[in-house]
């Protein structure tokens, strides 16, 4: 019963037949070896987008720091919702990275951006000069951290915001592929056709052992984010390792199939916590992510049975057993119906 992340789950057997392949023979480093061309080739045909330019990286806080490092100053500040993993979760390695650029918090309604929020939120800068921070990228995460969906017509509001400003989108992708399956649309549609300038394409989340995308859909930012790749030090230099996975993940649409497997796993799960009298969900589930409360005692009762998952809010330690505490609850692609149900079977007290 592993629900912590999606982080937990093994590679997909194909991208390990893949490696198995790559692992043959000799290939040129550093990018520049034929499995890398195909990955880009293969990138551009998915997303409809014949200039971008594709670079690898292994995690996904180096490709978000980076794309961002690339689209802003030191001076500038970077526009995200107080729950975006930027903020959260990269233990300030965007500011590390950007050579100081700050981050302002936009609210948001159930971790989404908002866009008048965020027009309010870029108005208030650039108003004391020399003496605060400039406008600078916008960054947004699809699906949030909170597991809700903006759908393209929702990024685009947003993008034409930062647009009436002159400011680039960050779109984070660590889990695009099950925003795109859930909502049935292109890449492209949920990307550069709804304002993103930048990428970072999650793997490592959907099946992959450990391999990030980041695109650019203007090519000229290649050249920068290459030097700040290798001066950060997440140049690989087998880089046909990261990128044979990439483009197994892609071929005949298994990013999408493994997406689609770990999208129908929660809403299982979801559906099943939805039937139990003492459980509410505190977001209706988009994807492959629930917040769920239910009494601490359900929590121990799971625990000690070996489930797996993170109390997000209140402690699983306490004296009254009927106190709620947050559950959050992933599912990967290769979560097994019988976890599901031996979960929902002890969250029931049977």
């Amino acid at each position: 019963m592993f629900f912590a992340s999606d982080n937990t789950g093994p590679a997909h057997p194909r991208v390990i037949e893949a490696l198995t392949r790559a692992n043959e023979g000799h290939a040129m480093p550093y990018g520049d070896d034929a499995i890398m061309k195909a990955l880009a080739a293969r990138i551009r045909e998915v997303f409809e987008a014949p200039e971008a330019v594709v670079h690898m990286v292994t995690t996904g806080t180096a490709a978000n720091s980076l794309i961002l490092a690339t689209l802003a100053t030191p001076w500038q500040t970077v526009f995200c919702t107080p729950e975006a993993h930027i903020h959260e979760d990269e233990c300030n390695a965007p500011e590390f990275f950007t050579g100081g650029a700050k981050l302002t918090l936009v609210p948001g309604l159930n971790a989404k951006m908002q866009p008048d929020a965020l027009h309010r939120a870029i108005e208030a800068e650039e108003t004391r000069g020399v003496h605060g921070p400039q406008r600078g990228p916008v960054s947004i995460t699809n699906i949030t951290e909170r597991g809700t969906i903006y759908s393209p017509d929702e990024q685009k509001a947003l993008a034409d915001t930062a647009r009436r400003y002159d400011l680039p989108v960050h779109l984070d992708g660590a889990r695009l592929a099950n925003a795109i399956a859930r909502l049935n649309c292109t890449p492209a549609e949920i990307t550069w056709k709804s304002g993103i300038d930048a990428v970072s394409l999650g793997g490592t989340k959907n099946g992959l052992l450990g391999a990030e995308a980041v695109i650019f859909f203007d090519p000229a930012n290649s050249w920068e984010f290459e030097l700040r790749r290798k001066r950060a030090g997440h140049l690989p230099s087998k880089n046909r390792y990261l990128a044979v996975q990439m483009l197994a993940h892609l071929e005949n649409g298994l990013w999408l199939e493994c997406a689609r497997q770990a999208n129908s796993a929660a809403a299982r799960l979801a559906r099943g916590l939805k039937q139990i009298t003492d459980v509410s969900l505190l977001f209706e589930p988009e994807a492959n992510m629930i917040f769920a409360k239910f009494p601490r005692a359900t929590h121990q009762r799971l625990h000690a049975a070996g489930a797996q998952y993170y109390v997000w809010e209140g402690s699983l330690e306490g004296e009254d057993p009927q106190e709620m505490l947050t559950a959050r609850l992933v599912c990967d692609w290769s979560v097994r119906d019988e976890d599901i149900t031996r979960f929902l079977t002890l969250a029931q007290g049977s």
